[in-house]
């Protein structure tokens, strides 16, 4: 049913390529990718969560940032978002796909996911679990 899984977070370098990776780990059946609601195009995926991922056991290949469009958007069974925000924001610029939105969090009580964008590699650790955590809940109801 869900077959193409987009991650969808602010400038896809952070949290989405994670758990992009993550999901890909977890359902290599599965195709998935991520966008930014507001991407910093073109950038590789931010060097503190790819050593934290990598360091956790997720392989990250080389990423390429890219933007969320209503294209995109039709090409994907499900989108999962990091916060209730961003959910809003696809509601209010490309309603046609908020059917099909979620949170990742949404298993694990519903809870967003905070950007750790210039963050201390504490902070990025702590959001790679909550990452790690949602990508393994959704793995579970996604086989």
């Amino acid at each position: 049913m869900f077959n193409k899984i987009l991650v969808v977070c602010i400038g896809n370098i952070c949290r989405s390529p994670t758990a992009e990776f993550l999901l890909k780990r977890e359902l290599p059946h599965k195709d998935v990718a991520s966008a930014g609601l507001y991407a910093m195009q073109g950038h590789d995926m931010n060097d503190q969560a790819r050593t934290i991922a990598e360091a956790n056991g997720v392989p990250c290949p080389e990423h390429t940032a890219r933007q969320f469009t209503s294209e995109l958007a039709k090409q994907y069974d499900l989108i999962l978002v990091m916060e209730k925000r961003h959910r809003d924001d696809i509601a209010k610029r490309f309603p046609e796909a908020l059917a099909k939105t979620m949170l990742l969090g949404h298993w694990d009580g519903g809870k967003d996911i905070p950007d750790p964008y210039k963050k201390s590699d504490e902070v990025f650790k702590q959001i790679f679990k909550m990452l790690e955590t949602s990508a393994l809940s959704w793995s579970k109801k996604l086989v």
